[in-house]
């Protein structure tokens, strides 16, 4: 069965009329909480901790909450939009891109849509801004921690501009920038996974020659 007949998500009815006021409040705060705070710790945690393992598992820790919650929650709810994806018949994997249609197409606060793009936005650019001055002050630790969140957010920005576009499956350039994207992801997951693997002492060697 094709999984784009079979819409299990209500999706769009969630959202109320337009209106001043945030009909969702809590996910709003939620859309900003985790990114704008490993902004914060990544800015500020030097100063509480000399520890770069400890800023690094939280910074990665807020980061991933905040790309699941961004990619399954406050897009679908905030603005109408979601991608995903699904593997058919054949093993093939196919991203889709999509926006809410019929009665529902048009029922996005404005408040919510703007704080939804602008926190997309904003805090890829900080990202980019904290690259740059990494990768200048070849400090190449500080490097990968900040390609590894600029992974994650430049994923969920691609994700929903091309859901804005209208477009369902990536073709061509994008599909070989869909393909860099998450091959990138998997390397950070790889990453974590053998950080968590590296002993924290090294083995006991005997000296060898004549005693």
């Amino acid at each position: 069965m094709d999984p784009l007949s079979d819409d299990t998500i209500p999706f769009g009815e969630e959202n109320a009329a337009n209106s001043t006021q945030l009909p969702h409040p809590f996910v709003t705060f939620f859309h900003l909480f985790f990114r704008v705070s490993a902004v914060v710790i990544y800015f500020f945690g030097r100063l509480f901790t000399d520890s770069f393992i400890t800023i690094f598992v939280l910074i990665i820790l807020l980061l991933s909450m905040d790309f699941w919650i961004v990619k399954n929650i406050t897009g679908r709810i905030m603005v109408g939009l979601r991608w995903w994806n699904y593997v058919d018949d054949d093993g093939v994997s196919h991203w889709v891109y999509e926006s809410r249609k019929g009665s529902v197409q048009h029922r996005v606060n404005s408040s919510e849509y703007r704080i939804f793009w602008a926190g997309l936005w904003s805090v890829t650019g900080m990202w980019i801004l904290f690259f740059i001055t990494s990768f200048f002050s070849i400090n190449f630790k500080w490097m990968l921690l900040v390609s590894i969140a600029l992974t994650l957010n430049i994923a969920n920005l691609y994700g929903y501009i091309k859901c804005k576009g209208g477009n369902q499956e990536n073709l061509g350039i994008s599909s070989m920038a869909s393909s860099f994207i998450f091959q990138n992801i998997g390397k950070v997951r790889d990453t974590m996974s053998s950080l968590n693997n590296t002993p924290s002492n090294p083995p006991n060697l005997k000296p060898t020659g004549i005693v």
